[in-house]
């Protein structure tokens, strides 16, 4: 066996040994949520039986399901988080993309102080904006209200940042002066000169968002107090009893809320990837 083969032969082991650790509890989960409550604490994975393979598929059931459905809100809780995470996630991404072109391609003479300001505000622990938040939002009338949510998500730095560097290294100078030259206008030339040549960091920062705002718990917590508008994340905890829970459906709801995002993030892997090699380190 030549050394390329042995290093290959480890290196599929290891990868192999490390897809079964990211999959077990995902598999876990899975059959979990088919399984009652008396099976929830008696079995692993599946039931005992005496089935095909082992397993008792007679005590498997789809009541989890049902009831997640029927009785708990679950698809009113899915549509406000599929509306939460999409107009946030499109909203902060063209704000971040004007910010950042703003930064990287207009001369001013405070763009060196805002560019350090942005910088500076990647370094704050986003809880301890929750106090400073909650009080601005109850100032301004928007608490249990969709607009609590959206408009302080609406200016993240980080996406400003990201967005600066891949202008800088994707968007040249030269090309933007000749658009001008030939009489095109600011809005015209953002829409459609810059934002196509940086749409894999587009695409990336846009699923980034999405991700971000439908697994956010906290923030739904602090600013919603009316059921009706809380998202999946808040639906999903608060089917945990005061005495009790019922594990097989918790483990039910929590499938149906990362099924979608996993769905997204498989199909747009590959634009994520090239979105986030996109940009440098220049400055």
């Amino acid at each position: 066996m030549s050394p390329r083969t042995l290093a290959l032969l480890v290196v599929y082991t290891l990868l192999i040994g490390f897809a079964v650790l990211t999959l077990v509890p995902f598999a876990w989960m899975l059959t979990s949520s088919f399984k009652t409550k008396f099976d929830f604490f008696n079995s692993l994975f599946l039931p005992a039986g005496d089935g095909l393979f082992g397993v008792a598929w007679d005590r498997l059931t789809l009541d989890n399901y049902r009831r997640l459905w029927l009785e708990h809100g679950v698809p009113r809780a899915m549509l406000n988080s599929f509306f939460l995470a999409s107009v946030t996630s499109l909203g902060a991404t063209l704000s971040a993309a004007m910010g950042g072109y703003a930064l990287a391609k207009f001369p001013f003479p405070a763009r060196e102080w805002l560019t350090t300001l942005v910088l500076s505000a990647l370094i704050i622990p986003a809880p301890l904006l929750l106090a400073p938040g909650y009080q601005l939002l109850f100032q301004l009338g928007l608490l249990d209200s969709y607009a609590g949510l959206f408009l302080p998500a609406m200016a993240p730095a980080f996406g400003v940042f990201l967005f600066r560097q891949a202008m800088l290294n994707s968007v040249p100078g030269e090309l933007i002066e000749s658009a001008r030259i030939d009489g095109a206008g600011e809005i015209r030339i953002f829409f459609t000169l810059v934002i196509p040549l940086v749409r894999p960091m587009t695409g990336a920062f846009l699923m980034i968002t999405f991700l971000g705002v439908w697994n956010n718990f906290i923030s739904p917590q602090v600013v919603l107090q009316s059921p009706e508008l809380f998202p999946l994340s808040v639906a999903i905890n608060n089917l945990r009893g005061i005495y009790g829970s019922d594990y097989g459906l918790i483990m039910a709801g929590t499938l149906i809320s990362i099924a979608p995002v996993m769905c997204l993030f498989l199909l747009l892997q590959k634009e994520f990837i090239s979105g986030l090699t996109s940009g440098a380190v220049k400055g």
